[in-house]
């Protein structure tokens, strides 16, 4: 199931950024560097208002030039102190902010890669991807920025007031009045800030999956001439997120003004004041520039406060999406006890009264009682209607799914009781659409067996005649192939996943349409090595064409979700049921070499 969307949770706001802060425990002494750096430029800052005290009251007050060269002295001092500190804090904040934004993304990639198809059915692709780039960029603006910057504000904030009691307490009380004024806006457009942010990232995730989609079905859509109408829809989409993204600016511009006019309106009075007293003798002017200096240090500093509470809004909606989706359990996990498959595995598969309801579609069964024994060795050709449930079966059998009833069996022992990764390198899969990685020829091929030999992937490509066309690429097997195998036909592209399940010779194989993409020399070459291959090992195959099922041990014909029909091709002809129809269909409409009935 996909996270739920919680733009409207009753949690605190800033509630999901604890499980930021677990991400930022193994760098605790860079932390550490970075809050004593802290502390030492606030102070150094505050300290500067003491300095202007000295020298206005000491140096120009007194007349005393000797007092005038000793505190600029110390006040250099103190900006040097107060730059490298700054140095200091910056780079170890801005490392964790990176380290710790690396960190989450590659938790929750792995975790996404254990999630299982089901959760893709309702879960775009594209939100995925946002979520680990825009809503991860948030989280560093919080982490690299954002928090340090609001310690180094508070502890001024809070120097800044101490001193301020300490220059002038009649003066401090007036300042503190205006605090409730500050704080009220800041908590009730905070609030709404939050609510915006978290509909803005929805908004961007909608655009990219949008984008996503689009881009991975260019020559479609530029086949079907669609480029102005797709250009039409993803422009609705951005100007969604813009519209979203304007109303949250204005909240937090609104925010932001509103904290400035009141703060500062409230220095001007309080330095008007202060003005009035110096006047009067009642202070001096040191005192008075030194709580000035305080007071707009102060005043810069809750300004500051309330801009970084947005940058905190902002990451709250972004963690909490990044942690519903770390949330997000596997339908498909080991058991506590995995048991452990016999060495080496025969392969005799037992699909045992399986139902089973895709959850896209939950009112039509995709099997409904299916049964099936297959023994160790033996090839089984699996043919029907589209929609029967073919590719279900692998699907289950590789248990990318488990059945609502029944069981399913490798060697006697039933697959959920089996851990799916040790189950999983036990089976070889060629898909009726072949998979291909924007990487080398070599790396696509060696993806069936990472710790292959260069010899062992070579020898793999001449059993699934591709190391002729291999050979004719700018570089060979290190030639980049492109996103998704752009540079290669779609029967090469079938070759390439064809010798990738070759090189990891497993005990089970599941041939999906594996030769529907390759042309007559092709598939003749490849069915000899096919047939080589499968001599002792399982083998299942989903195929159309007469000559790939023809040579099967045995055909199971399925419909609906269940086995009609099974025996070898004379017997089912002589059936006539709907094996034979689809046979003749075949022959009807002229195409031999071609599928039927898909």
């Amino acid at each position: 199931m996909p996270p739920a969307d919680s733009t409207n949770s009753k949690r605190p706001p800033i509630s999901a950024l604890k499980h930021v802060f677990r991400f930022v425990a193994p760098y605790r002494w860079m932390a550490a560097g970075a809050a004593v750096a802290l502390v030492v430029t606030s102070g150094a800052m505050l300290m500067i208002g003491q300095a202007i005290r000295r020298v206005i009251d000491a140096g120009f007050g007194a007349g005393n030039g000797d007092y005038l060269d000793l505190y600029f002295g110390a006040l250099f001092g103190v900006v040097v102190i107060l730059a490298f500190g700054t140095f200091a804090r910056f780079y170890c904040v801005t490392w964790i902010g990176e380290r710790v934004v690396a960190d989450i993304r590659k938790a929750v990639y792995s975790h996404v890669m254990k999630l299982s198809p089901a959760f893709f059915e309702t879960t775009r692709s594209g939100e995925v991807l946002s979520r680990l780039t825009t809503d991860t960029e948030l989280i560093q603006t919080l982490v690299g920025s954002s928090i340090s910057v609001a310690l180094r504000n508070t502890l001024l904030f809070v120097g800044s007031a101490g001193l301020l009691i300490v220059t002038s307490p009649r003066l401090t009380l007036l300042v503190a009045l205006v605090i409730p004024l500050v704080v009220l806006p800041i908590i009730v457009l905070g609030r709404r800030l939050r609510k915006l942010s978290r509909e803005s990232q929805d908004r961007i995730a909608d655009l990219s999956a949008r984008a996503g989609e689009t881009l991975n079905a260019i020559t479609t859509v530029q086949a079907y001439t669609y480029e102005a109408r797709e250009g039409e829809r993803f422009g609705r989409h951005a100007e969604d997120a813009f519209t979203t993204a304007v109303r949250r600016i204005r909240a937090r511009a609104w925010l932001t003004a509103l904290v400035m006019l009141l703060v500062f309106g409230a220095v001007n009075a309080v330095m008007w004041i202060g003005g009035k007293a110096v006047f009067a003798g009642e202070m001096s002017a040191g005192e008075l520039s030194a709580f000035v200096f305080y007071a707009i240090i102060g005043a810069s500093s809750v300004g500051s406060l309330s801009e970084t509470w947005g940058d905190v809004q902002r990451a709250s909606g972004a963690a909490e999406r990044l942690m519903q989706l770390l949330a997000t359990e596997p339908a498909i996990r080991a058991p506590v006890a995995p048991l452990q498959l016999p060495a080496p595995p025969s392969g005799r598969l037992q699909f045992e009264s399986v139902r089973f309801h895709y959850p896209a579609r939950p009112q039509t069964p995709a099997l409904d009682g299916l049964s099936l024994d297959v023994a160790a060795g033996e090839t089984v050709a699996i043919v029907g209607p589209s929609g029967a449930g073919k590719t279900t079966l692998f699907q289950l059998l590789l248990r990318f799914y488990d059945p609502e009833s029944g069981s399913i069996r490798f060697d006697g022992i039933d697959i959920a009781k089996l851990d799916p990764v040790s189950l999983r390198q036990q089976i070889g899969l060629v898909a009726q659409e072949p998979v291909i990685f924007g990487a080398t020829v070599a790396e696509n091929i060696r993806y069936g067996r990472p710790e292959a030999s260069d010899a062992d992937v070579q020898a793999a490509a001449e059993a699934a005649a591709a190391h002729g066309f291999i050979q004719a690429l700018p570089q060979g097997y290190d030639t980049y192939l492109g996103e998704r195998g752009v540079r290669l036909s779609g029967g090469q592209r079938q070759r390439i996943a064809i010798a990738r399940a070759l090189l990891r010779d497993p005990p089970v194989l599941l041939l999906d349409e594996a030769t529907s993409s390759l042309d007559a020399e092709s598939e003749r070459k490849l069915q000899v090595a096919l047939e080589r291959l499968m001599q002792g090992r399982t083998t299942l195959v989903i195929a159309h064409r007469l000559a790939t099922v023809q040579k099967a041990d045995r055909i199971v014909v399925m419909d609906q979700g269940r086995i009609v029909a099974s025996g070898r091709h004379e017997s089912l002809m002589a059936e006539d049921g709907l094996y034979a129809r689809l046979a003749r269909l075949q022959f009807m409409t002229g195409k031999t070499e071609s599928d039927a009935a898909a």
